[in-house]
């Protein structure tokens, strides 16, 4: 008789158990908080509807927003990862409640470090190399910690020179895949039975985009291509760029990175397409550095130029050729309303300009008064969503220093390059289009 010896490794085995359950055990905490929140909000219009008092109502809604904010930071603290986007995205004051803004806005620098063991574990079997062989300095706590990486300041052996190491949080993407399916399905709801927005194909661009920032070398293939757009094609850029190591906020700087995009979107097509304040660096002499190329995007050449047309309309403020701009880029709507036109120009505005429409401070898209209920937007290109997205946080940006700048007033000269090197504008209508706005400025 034979005894044998045989060891079981049960916390390895643990280790994977929890790690098959885990992308349910998020799944179920977002869909109870989700519709905890939501529900919320649908039992208070009702109970709202019966106070008849305006300054009240007010009242009854900012305890609401604030009942709600509280909720919505819980589910996004807890859950990290995607939800720390999603607090980005809906955390801006011109968009969310400001009773949503003052919870959220904490959030943006609270992804939590990986610890630095596994970091050099991920390291090493990245790069096949020893750390300490191949970097003469690597700091053990990093400069920052966000949703997908962390970043590290090091020194390669041999170099004079800081530089900075971007790792990816081991077992990430799969969570992140798991959160965003969960959103898509919440969107096609919300989108049915309350908001008039194609919000399913934003999440649909949003989960392509997000898959992209998994791929580091796409990234630095990204960082290269821009840095060589704004720093060859224009005498001097309006931002920095980091260089890429192979193998292994004033009036004028909002208008520097104002105008780096519009230049990127516009004349190039290709455009970093994640500017939230996280990415954004102040160096010295007041210059600006964007950050992290994770997120960019690629945008055909008849969406770049209907995005042109689209931004002299807002320019403009011409309601009819906004209005066939949107058909152009494949925007459909369907109005509710009598004066169609006035909205159409309105929800142009609020949706891609950097200025809020006139009369308007914040965007709720569940008030009656919304132009996205007066105009629904049944279909909404995907390929657009990084566009759109840009422009909401860079008004974030703007609303939130208190500056009125309309990117549309600053980027008409490029749509108009854009429009006219395409043979979409003549010289006579350059000509034409500068009389406007000269006698739109004398007043004449």
């Amino acid at each position: 008789m034979v005894a044998m010896n045989i060891q079981f490794d049960t916390t390895d085995f643990q280790e994977k158990l929890s790690s098959c359950f885990r992308p349910w055990q998020r799944s179920f905490q977002f869909w109870v908080r989700a519709v905890d929140i939501y529900t919320g909000y649908k039992v208070f219009q009702l109970r709202v509807g019966f106070e008849k008092n305006v300054q009240k109502q007010e009242a009854m809604w900012e305890r609401q927003h604030e009942f709600a904010a509280e909720k919505i930071y819980n589910m996004c603290s807890d859950l990290g990862g995607f939800f720390l986007k999603v607090a980005q995205i809906i955390g801006k004051p011109d968009l969310a409640p400001a009773a949503w803004v003052r919870r959220l806005v904490t959030l943006c620098d609270q992804a939590p470090a990986t610890p630095y063991n596994v970091i050099k574990a991920v390291l090493e079997k990245e790069l096949s190399q020893n750390v300490d062989a191949l970097f003469e300095r690597f700091d053990v706590d990093p400069l920052g910690s966000a949703s997908i990486a962390q970043v590290h300041r090091a020194k390669l052996k041999g170099d004079k020179k800081d530089i900075v190491v971007k790792v990816q949080h081991p077992g990430v993407q799969e969570l992140m895949m798991t959160d965003i399916h969960n959103l898509q399905a919440f969107a096609l709801y919300l989108q049915k039975m309350d908001i008039k927005f194609d919000l399913y194909s934003l999440t649909k661009e949003m989960e392509k985009q997000i898959g992209y920032e998994f791929n580091f070398l796409r990234e630095a293939d990204a960082m290269d291509r821009i840095r060589r757009f704004l720093y060859e094609s224009n005498k001097k850029s309006p931002v920095i760029v980091p260089r890429v190591i192979r193998d292994i906020v004033t009036r004028n700087i909002l208008k520097s990175l104002s105008l780096a995009y519009g230049r990127m979107i516009l004349k190039s097509g290709f455009f970093h397409a994640d500017p939230h304040p996280g990415n954004i660096l102040i160096c010295r002499g007041a210059e600006v550095a964007l950050l992290d190329y994770g997120q960019v995007k690629d945008l055909p050449q008849n969406l770049r130029l209907g995005y042109a047309n689209l931004v002299l309309a807002i320019a403009d403020s011409d309601a009819t050729r906004a209005g066939e701009s949107f058909k152009e880029l494949g925007i459909d709507t369907l109005s509710k309303c009598e004066d169609e036109q006035k909205e159409m120009l309105k929800l142009a505005q609020g949706m891609f300009d950097t200025n809020l429409p006139p009369g308007v401070k914040t965007l709720q898209p569940f008030s009656e008064e919304s132009s996205v209920k007066k105009i629904a937007v049944e279909a909404f290109p995907e390929e657009l969503f990084s566009v759109l997205r840009t422009l909401q946080l860079l008004r974030g940006l703007s609303v939130g220093m208190g500056i009125s700048h309309s990117c549309a007033e600053q980027w008409r000269p490029i749509a108009e390059e854009a429009l006219y090197n395409a043979g979409r504008l003549t010289d006579k209508d350059l000509k034409r289009s500068r009389r406007h706005r000269t006698r739109r400025k004398t007043g004449k």
